[in-house]
């Protein structure tokens, strides 16, 4: 179960990062990027949660938060480098990723 969870802690961020932008839409949240990763997948309800709140605390900016909800990418890769956001964002997103597997896993 373990090694499950982490594999989509680990798949989850190049999924969201296949989705675009949108720079007129409201504010990415907490609950709205939790609600995506689901949308895209991930059942566990409180991991989603948790995962998402440590993209948002990490600082990602709002074009990458949108970037990592959006749609624009669906049809093509997104840049496996920058997952389709700026370097910065890009780092950021990898470090909230180790954060996800470590915080928000909790074995049954």
């Amino acid at each position: 179960m373990r090694i499950i969870l982490i594999a989509t802690a680990l798949v989850a961020l190049p999924v969201l990062t296949a989705c675009g932008s949108d720079k007129e839409a409201a504010p990415v949240t907490p609950a709205a990027l939790s609600k995506s990763l689901q949308d895209k997948g991930l059942q566990d309800q409180k991991f989603a949660d948790c995962a998402a709140k440590i993209y948002v605390d990490q600082g990602i900016s709002q074009d990458g938060l949108r970037t990592m909800i959006g749609g624009e990418y669906d049809a093509k890769a997104a840049d496996p480098e920058s997952f389709g956001m700026s370097k910065e964002d890009a780092d950021k997103a990898r470090q909230a990723t180790s954060k996800v597997v470590s915080d928000c896993f909790t074995p049954n």
